[in-house]
């Protein structure tokens, strides 16, 4: 549990009524220890350090003038909801942010009353926020919506749909929150002032007055005052502009500076006090009071947690190298990303190739039909996601890519579970959602050599190719099994055997990462004199041809199909019904796989734990297996 001994006002906040009930002139101390506090935790933890510094003095403000859960807040995305946390009852458990069966690193539903609306991808704040003040005006509430939405949120369409679909009479407050990039030409010191003007105590009396002092005129007073209204409306265009939100018939103030907690809570106030739909423009520091997080706020958005860094190449450093290697060579190859160049390892490729580079913004369904359109323009083009990510770009990976044969290669990082991130961000899916669409090659390589091997095999070979691997680096374990003399650069491997005796009873057929617990239930089933036989593919589809590859190497009286994704449309069905037409599927066989993709693994267990898929779970099949085998 943690400790808050050392801080003079931070250790009393155990709700948004605490934070209330302080006097303003402790609020910037009430900052300081906050952003204290957070800089120890995130690197002890890990997790996302820059964001949640910018946003203190903006969460403090929030809480100060709605009143939660009565008013709902709503994070885009979530992990910029660390100082929410800590405001509204966790602190005490924010010790465990991050681990199992502690607090997540997003906001979720289940974990608070304050928690209005879970959010692990981007974009969706503004839509959710909509639809929620939609249903308080509905049910005749007094509630506000209040959406804090990053400006990079902005960059995926989801964002502009609900705003296209947003009422201007919503009591419904959106925040854009600018840390990084202009959002509006409508910047500088005019707009500054103007907002300020706009938003100052005296401006509001003064309006008041008019609006009621020409009101009461008889005849033409109410005239009087539309005529005002619409001169100001013009002279503010022709000094300037209008910017999108007004052009949509929302009320827009700022940008406000976004570390003014004072200010800040007058501009809140006033916005609620008017009422309608309106969007607050602030411009907030990221990493700030953190002089490494200031100076290179993108290194710091996400950080490992504390004596985890880690020197060896991970899987996505081992890509982008390769993809440069690559593009010396082949002057048509090119490399789209959604936001995501440092998290994907593509630095290197924007460094050296930047004309054939491109990041989209947080945007992966343009990013895959972009990609499709290079394509069709004869490049070869390389586009790198998250899995989690990629569930976005389903439509278009079908319909844009697969549907017209277009050459596309998919980087799918951080594949399998996220036992840090997640549900949001588990990549369970990326599988079955893939080996549906007809002419989609999937490979999945273990080692860093094996990225370089899958990307030279997809451009040779055209059309959709899935190039799926973990997050971090290469399992020893793994690699010293099957790869025991090492492995040739550009060697395409299809499936490699490991087996504990010369004779065993039973096969395990895995891919991926997942292999570690199939090598420790064979382990620990041979001490019960039970020999095991894993083979571990490293192309998966399409399943005919793997399933041509599989047959010969099948031994023993018992076969698990064993991977950590999703069960449904996944590696083992599909390899089961292939197994089958080739006539060669165990009658004695069965499947350990994901049942449940959404997996939360409590305080000890493990995320494959959790999810039934851990090497226990996989030596309780085998044993059954071969029970009925006696």
């Amino acid at each position: 549990m943690e400790n808050f001994d050392a801080y003079k006002l931070l250790g009393k906040i155990d709700s948004p009524s605490d934070l209330k009930a302080l006097a303003a002139a402790d609020l910037p101390l009430l900052a300081s220890e906050i952003r204290q506090h957070l800089s120890y935790r995130v690197r002890e933890n890990g997790g996302h350090l820059s964001s949640n510094l910018g946003v203190v003095e903006l969460t403090m403000a929030i809480h100060r003038v709605f009143s939660t859960p009565h008013d709902h807040v709503i994070f885009d995305v979530g992990h910029q909801s660390y100082v929410h946390k800590l405001l509204t009852g966790r602190k005490e458990q924010f010790d465990t942010l991050r681990q199992a069966g502690g607090l997540s690193g997003f906001t979720k539903r289940a974990e608070s009353e304050h928690d209005a609306f879970g959010a692990g991808h981007s974009s969706t704040a503004i839509s959710a926020a909509i639809g929620m003040a939609t249903a308080d005006a509905l049910n005749g509430s007094d509630a506000y919506t209040v959406a804090v939405v990053g400006d990079g949120a902005l960059t995926g369409g989801l964002a502009y749909e609900g705003l296209n679909n947003c009422r201007g009479d919503l009591r419904l407050i959106i925040i854009i929150n600018e840390n990084e990039m202009s959002i509006s030409p409508n910047t500088g010191g005019l707009s500054e002032h103007l907002s300020r003007i706009r938003s100052s105590k005296k401006y509001i009396s003064a309006k008041a007055f008019t609006a009621r002092t020409l009101r009461r005129v008889p005849i033409i007073g109410r005239a009087l005052y539309a005529l005002l209204r619409f001169f100001k409306k013009q002279l503010k265009h022709l000094l300037y502009q209008e910017n999108l939100f007004e052009q949509m018939g929302l009320r827009y103030y700022g940008p406000l500076d976004g570390n003014d907690t004072e200010g800040l809570i007058a501009s809140l106030s006033y916005a609620k006090q008017r009422g309608g739909s309106t969007v607050l423009h602030v411009k907030t520091q990221k990493g700030m009071g953190d002089s490494e997080a200031e100076a290179n706020p993108d290194l710091y958005h996400g950080v490992a947690p504390q004596g985890k860094e880690n020197t060896t190449p991970t899987f996505s450093e081992h890509f982008g190298k390769t993809l440069c290697h690559m593009a010396g060579e082949d002057p048509e190859l090119c490399a789209i990303t959604a936001a995501m160049s440092y998290g994907t390892g593509l630095e290197p490729f924007r460094a050296a190739y930047p004309k054939r580079f491109f990041d989209v913004g947080i945007a992966e369904g343009h990013a895959v039909t972009f990609a499709a359109g290079l394509g069709a323009g004869g490049k070869i083009p390389v586009v790198a996601l998250y899995s989690t990510f990629l569930q976005r770009a389903y439509d278009n990976v079908l319909h844009d890519a697969a549907l017209q044969h277009l050459p596309l290669i998919l980087a799918i990082d951080r594949a399998g579970f996220s036992a840090a991130d997640g549900p949001t961000h588990h990549g369970v899916y990326d599988v079955s959602l893939l080996s549906g669409i007809a002419g989609v090659c999937i490979f999945a390589p273990v080692m860093g050599v094996g990225i370089a091997a899958s990307l030279h095999a997809a451009r040779k070979r055209g059309g959709v190719c899935a190039i799926r691997y973990p997050s971090g680096i290469a399992n020893r374990s793994i690699v010293e099994a099957f790869y025991p003399t090492g492995a040739s650069e550009l060697e395409v491997p299809r499936v490699r055997v490991w087996e504990s005796d010369s004779s065993p009873r039973a096969t395990i057929v895995t891919h991926g990462r997942i292999a570690d617990q199939a090598l420790a239930a064979a382990r620990a089933l041979l001490e019960e004199g039970i020999a095991v036989r894993i083979l571990l593919c490293e192309y998966l589809a399409p399943y005919e041809e793997l399933a041509a590859e599989v047959a010969p190497l099948l031994a023993g009286d018992a076969l698990v199909l064993y991977e950590e994704e999703i069960r449904s449309g996944g590696f083992g069905e599909n390899l089961a019904s292939a197994l089958k037409n080739h006539g060669a599927l165990h009658e004695n066989y069965a499947i350990v796989a994901a049942e449940n993709g959404f997996v939360t693994p409590t305080s000890g267990q493990t995320v494959w734990q959790a999810a039934g898929v851990d090497a226990e779970a996989l030596c309780r099949t085998l044993r059954d297996l071969l029970k009925n085998k006696q």
